[in-house]
């Protein structure tokens, strides 16, 4: 299954994050496709910037590109926010503990292509495309039956959304 929503500025990316962010469980893994600049951490960000303010527990939310991974406790549910890009082969997956937090968190994954074989049968693919300067399609695909009742909510959100 699949659809397409775009975004027309940083505006309609907040109001996307803050449509999916409460439907957000442990073991729920985010796989965030895109070139460098298309948007997959200011959607990560935003996402866990609305977990922060629900559980009034605001903090800064730095990209992981460095440090690989960053964590937050919100709600009792551990919000997983990594950025696998510098990572050289799929096993080095293992050294940052992702497998677990697959299973008992919710995980934003940068740069999945980097898991392998190791990426989540179940996880939502979101696919950040750039179409200009502030024009982004976010098309998300899922095989796993959990998201299809999820998702109808973004469905319906008034982004200039097309089903395909």
């Amino acid at each position: 299954m699949n659809f397409t929503l775009t975004s027309y500025a940083p505006s309609d990316t907040g109001k996307l994050a803050n449509s999916l962010a409460p439907l957000l469980c442990e073991g729920d893994v985010l796989l965030l496709h895109g070139d460098v600049g298309a948007g997959k951490t200011d959607l990560a960000r935003k996402i866990i910037q609305n977990r922060m303010i629900k559980f009034d527990a605001l903090e800064d939310v730095p990209s992981p590109t460095f440090t690989l991974v960053q964590t937050y406790d919100l709600g009792g549910i551990e919000y997983i926010h990594a950025d696998l890009y510098r990572l050289a082969h799929p096993d080095e997956v293992y050294e940052l503990g992702l497998e677990r937090g697959f299973e008992k968190a919710v995980c934003l994954i940068e740069w999945p292509d980097r898991l392998g074989s190791l990426a989540p049968i179940g996880a939502l693919n979101i696919h950040i495309s750039t179409k200009d300067e502030m024009t982004r399609d976010f098309r998300f695909s899922w095989t796993h039956p959990k998201w299809s009742d999820r998702l109808d909510v973004l469905q319906a959100l008034d982004l200039g959304s097309k089903n395909t």
